[in-house]
């Protein structure tokens, strides 16, 4: 299934270009995995959807590791239909989880918990959009159940909801969020912007 992200980096500093540009390095280790291409504009990364999460967070605490208040903003997809680079253009026939849904949110919870530390406190934002299926305020809510068990849950904002701790233990629930919710080779898309070290936070 086609599964990637589009995103862009905002390092709040008048030396940006080679906190840009030495940021991409941590990006390496998962370039087997995927398929990644840069312009002037944003990074893409297409691959599996476990290891997209993991490559942002690696890229985003790279960039905000000296304190630079570092903003990452992406939209991330899987199972979009006609991208501009895959044969398939209708989506794939309707598909379930195996397990219920309290299994699936005790199966994200888990994967949360046992999320890496990385020392770097970061907020975000994101919305869950879980496409062309008719139970999809269920698998809105079972999100939002989750978000809220996750142990990162700041508050619900308007259009979307806010996350608040360690980058390891924000960036897996914003994973599981995209894998463990909508149907498995549904369309599902995130809109999450992510931001380290903000004056105003500290204020």
């Amino acid at each position: 299934m086609f599964s990637g992200a589009q995103f862009s980096l905002y390092p709040m500093t008048g030396d940006f270009v080679p906190v840009i540009l030495s940021s991409l390095s941590a990006l390496d280790p998962y370039r087997e995995r995927l398929r990644i291409e840069t312009d002037d504009l944003s990074t893409l990364i297409v691959g599996p959807a476990d290891d997209l999460f993991p490559a942002m967070r690696d890229l985003h605490g790279a960039a905000s590791r000296d304190g630079v208040h570092c903003v990452l903003s992406a939209a991330v997809s899987r199972g979009c239909p006609g991208e501009p680079d895959d044969p398939r253009c209708t989506p794939l026939a309707p598909s379930a989880h195996a397990g219920s849904m309290d299994e699936r949110i005790a199966a994200a919870l888990a994967a949360v918990e046992a999320a890496p530390e990385t020392g770097l406190t970061v907020a975000a934002q994101f919305s869950f959009y879980p496409l062309g299926a008719a139970e999809h305020m269920d698998e809105i809510y079972a999100c939002i159940d989750f978000v809220k068990r996750s142990g990162v849950f700041g508050r619900a904002k308007n259009f979307c909801t806010r996350l608040d701790g360690d980058a390891g233990r924000v960036f897996a629930t914003l994973g599981q969020a995209f894998v463990a919710f909508g149907a498995p080779q549904a369309h599902v898309a995130l809109d999450v912007t992510v931001s380290a070290n903000s004056p105003s936070r500290r204020g």
